[in-house]
């Protein structure tokens, strides 16, 4: 079996043409590479990164066996892989000069593809995160419920969205890959992000869904500015989030926590989400040093 015929392609159109189906089939797993390639199709494939984005296709006798995406600055995003499958990959990306400073997978494909990675290419990687996925099975108001209630973000509240949604890409440590002005303003047009707010009216904490593709929509950007915390505001927001995508038509509602954080694991836990897999994410090269605080 040819491990490393790989169809390498920078064009979106072909690479749903031909993985489009197998994503499809298992969508919780492959809830990324959905949500991402249907953002860059809402877009007319236009990226907001500072390279266009990469895909590629392994097939097996006619039928795909696994798929992946990169859409610079963020890591490669690739489906489960067998061990020779990602010495395959890696042999395949260094053989094409394409570096993909990272890999973000289920937790053994991205172990594999990370040793991989080093053996072809000798650069070091290192563990960045480990993620679970989780799925919401029975929406559960978390109790004590805090004063005030949810209501939809708009363009009014374009300016502390893209606030917020820099601080929490500075918190998880993860690169934004777009101005947070501009994905303000998307949320805001769209009307898929929700702040929890007092009786007073003042936001408190918010959280964002993301476009319905085959069936699944993820709870994305829970936050709560740190001097808010502790008060049930992070709880609420994502149980009304979850529901709301519920209420749009999502077979499968789920989102990604931080394994390092137990305290989300155990709010999402408390209001109805049921483990699904673990996932992690592998940094190669200067991107495996630590960061500077």
């Amino acid at each position: 079996m040819p491990f490393d015929d790989w169809y390498l392609t920078n064009d979106l159109t072909e690479h749903l043409a031909r993985a489009g189906g197998f994503l499809r089939s298992r969508p919780d797993r492959h809830t990324v590479h959905l949500t991402v390639t249907e953002n860059l199709r809402a877009r007319g494939g236009r990226h907001y990164g500072d390279a266009p984005p990469e895909f590629g296709v392994l097939e097996t006798d006619g039928a795909v066996r696994a798929a992946f995406l990169r859409t610079p600055p963020h890591p490669l995003v690739v489906t489960a892989l067998s061990e020779e499958e990602a010495d395959g990959l890696a042999r395949r990306l260094a053989a094409a000069g394409r570096i993909p400073g990272g890999v973000n997978a289920d937790h053994d494909t991205a172990a594999a593809l990370a040793a991989a990675w080093e053996r072809h290419t000798g650069t070091p990687s290192a563990l960045h995160k480990r993620l679970r996925l989780y799925r919401l099975e029975e929406p559960t108001v978390p109790r004590p419920v805090p004063p005030g209630r949810a209501r939809v973000a708009g363009a009014a509240d374009r300016a502390l969205m893209a606030h917020w949604y820099a601080q929490f890409c500075a918190e998880v440590a993860e690169p934004a890959g777009r101005a947070p002005e501009d994905w303000a303003e998307d949320r805001a047009e769209r009307g898929d992000l929700l702040f929890w707010q007092t009786p007073d009216g003042t936001p408190v904490s918010m959280a964002g869904t993301s476009p319905r593709v085959a069936g699944q929509i993820r709870v994305v950007a829970v936050y709560t500015p740190a001097e808010l915390r502790g008060r049930g505001y992070a709880g609420a927001v994502a149980d009304e989030a979850g529901r709301a995508a519920r209420s749009r038509g999502a077979d499968e509602v789920l989102l990604f926590t931080d394994l390092a954080n137990p305290t989300s694991n155990a709010l999402y836990q408390r209001i109805g989400y049921r483990p699904v897999s673990d996932f992690a994410i592998h940094l190669f090269g200067d991107r495996s040093r630590p960061a500077p605080q």
